[in-house]
Parts: structure tokens; sequence; C-alpha cells
């Protein structure tokens, strides 16, 4: 097992690294993740030359965001496959690396479907590890194309929703290029009203307890030339209660049949605020995150991340043992509840916004009518 660091400074532009890509160094090859831990601090890539340290990576959130997790699942196929490893036992590694996300699952499905459709054609070894690797790459270029058809469609759903421009627009967690390979989901419609025009200000919650709000949105806000202010999770209702929240955009981890939306914990209180104080609620993602298979909310299974997350403060640094390095904020022994994602019920939803079109109101039939255009949604 490898992981190795090339690093880049921070500049002012969009990263010159792409948060995923296929790697071919002499020593054979690798998925290149740009460190999402290291952020803002530092830009580094990180090199998987095998499915364990891929699924590391996934698990410390070094590759994080549904849409990208099913482009790294797929890639972790390719990558067993092409060094000669157990494929099926590769796939069962990376499925289980995050429960929540349904887009790994998918991508881990379907670049391993490729693989042993090839192997069953008569393909050598060699040949279906490259077809495995084209269907990653196939899916990898399908998420871009899907981005700019989210940012088109939720540009459009804002005008209608909130015409004359001047939004003013709040976000949690991170759905940017990060999690994406395009310009990302919720925040690919923000960055696209920034460019017509049309952002007053993008609101940007920290996302605790590690910080993707802070650090990586702020950063590909920053990094494009955005209007936006960071405020802690917990003054958002102070935000809505003074009227400078014009509407809520999130992404998605999963998206039940009845269109209950699992995400970043900290996103159920946000509907319930936008419900009370008559703003709209969207979410954004493609429809390869939505999972016919879960018939509603109460069947997700919702993550439940270690508590050292709650109760220490966790550099980006890594000590020299390899670990990172934390600052207690909580007494020795504090017991901490630490679910990754919360659910929001379809009736607090106004809107979910997808590459086929969007679902307004949510309902069960509606989603299932969208989802019947695409060739994408997430079968088992």
């Amino acid at each position: 097992m490898a992981d190795q660091d090339a690093q880049s400074p921070v500049g002012i532009r969009p990263s010159a690294l792409p948060s995923i890509r296929w790697a071919e160094p002499p020593e054979g090859p690798a998925v290149a993740l740009l460190d999402q831990t290291r952020l803002p601090a530092e830009e580094v890539e990180l090199l998987c030359a095998d499915v364990p340290a891929l699924v590391r990576a996934i698990q410390t959130l070094a590759v994080r965001g549904a849409p990208l997790l099913g482009i790294a699942g797929a890639y972790g196929v390719a990558l067993a496959a092409a060094r000669g490893d157990d494929v099926a036992e590769a796939s069962e590694l990376l499925e289980r690396a995050r429960p929540t996300a349904v887009n790994l699952g998918y991508g881990v499905r379907r670049a391993s479907r490729a693989y042993w459709a090839a192997l069953d054609k008569g393909e050598d070894a060699q040949r279906a590890a490259a077809v495995a690797l084209a269907e990653a790459e196939a899916l990898h270029r399908e998420d871009a194309e899907a981005s700019r058809r989210m940012a088109q469609y939720g540009l459009a759903l804002l005008e209608e929703l909130l015409p004359g421009g001047g939004h003013q627009l709040l976000t949690h967690c991170n759905s940017g290029a990060l999690v994406s390979g395009g310009e990302g989901t919720a925040f690919a419609v923000a960055l696209g009203a920034h460019r017509a025009g049309q952002l007053r200000r993008l609101w940007v919650d920290e996302t605790r307890p590690l910080f993707q709000g802070a650090r990586l949105t702020a950063y590909e806000a920053a990094r494009h030339g955005m209007a936006y202010s960071l405020l802690t999770d917990n003054a958002a209702g102070s935000l809505f209660a003074a009227g400078e929240v014009d509407a809520v955009l999130i992404g998605a981890d999963r998206i039940a049949a009845d269109g209950s939306v699992a995400n970043k914990v900290g996103s159920y209180p946000l509907a319930v605020l936008a419900r009370y104080h008559h703003v709209p609620f969207i979410v954004v993602a493609p429809t390869t995150t939505v999972d016919l298979q879960t018939p509603d909310g109460a069947s997700v299974i919702v993550e439940q991340r270690p508590g050292q997350e709650v109760t220490e403060l966790t550099s980006s640094r890594v000590g020299a043992g390899g670990e990172a390095r934390g600052l207690p904020v909580a007494p020795l022994g504090t017991q901490a509840y630490n679910p990754a994602f919360d659910i929001t019920p379809p009736e607090l939803i106004t809107a979910i916004v997808t590459e086929e079109g969007v679902v307004s109101p949510v309902t069960g039939v509606g989603l299932a009518e969208l989802c019947a255009r695409s060739s994408q949604v997430t079968i088992s």
C-alpha cells in the first residue's frame, strides 16, 4: 500500500489539481485525489496505489461528496483490476467504505459489471481491466455533464422563484467541484447565479464538526471571486429572522423513493427554518443519488462517525506517527452523538433539481417519472 503526496501552492484561481484522476506513475496505476483534509491550507495530491489506500481515503474524507464517491468507487474497481487484485473483494471493500452515500455503490457496481461482462465475453484480464477503466472514465464525464445541466435547471428555477436577481443564498456543507466531476451540485447553481450577476451573497454554514463549509465551500467561493460570508451553523436562524436568506441550496447523499433526502447533518434544521420563514429549500443532486430501492427516509442507513470528531478539533496536519493531531475540547471520556447525515422529509423540500429536470412538489410519483427519463438511476 502506498500514499504519496505531490504539493502545489495555493493561488487565487481555481485549483489546477483535479478532484480526482486516473494516474499512471512509473511504479504503476493509481487513483490521484486532491486531499480534502489538507484544504484550505495546502493543495496536496494523494496517490492511492491500491484499493485499501483508496478505502482509507474515503473513510477519512480525503475524498468525499456523493457524486465524487461514485467516480472514486468506479476508479477503485479499475485499479484493482489493473493490479490483478481480487475485483470482487475490492468491490465489497469499496461499497462498505461509507454506507449512506448511494453513489459510491453505484460507481462500484457499474465498473465491476463492465469488468465481469468483458470476462464473460472471453476477454483476458488485461482487456477486462481496460474496459473497467473506460467505464469509470465514462462515469466521470457523465457526472461533469450532469453538473452543467443541474446548474442550468437550478438557475432557471431561482429566476422563477426569485425574479429580479440579487439573491442571498444559504448553503450547507460542500457541494462544489470538490464533490463532482464538474462544478458541483448546489454550489454549481450558486456559481451560475454569480456568473449571471444575480448573486448578492452566498451564506456559508461552517458545517460542524469537520467544517466542510468553512474549509471547502469558502475555499471554492473565494477562488471564484464570489461574495460570501461564513457563519456558525447555529447562527442560521437569526439570518432567516432578519430576512437575509432568499433560498437554501443543498446537495444530497441519498434520495429515497418518496423524496426524502439524506444530506450532511444540519440540513434538516435548515429545512424547518426555511418552511417557517417561507423561504425556498432546494436540493440539487444527480439522478445517480436517487435510490428507488430505499422506500423512505426511515429506511436510510445513517453513518455514525467517530465521537472524536466532536470531542476534539482535528488538525489537517499529520503527526510523526501518521495520525492526525487533535486538540481536546471536551473532558476525557465524553460520549458524543455524531451522525454524518440527517433526513429531510419531502414535505419540507420546495424542489429537487437533477440533470433531467426539476421535481416540484416533491412526491414519489414525480421523482419516479423523472428518473424514468434517466439511464443512471441507482439499482441494486
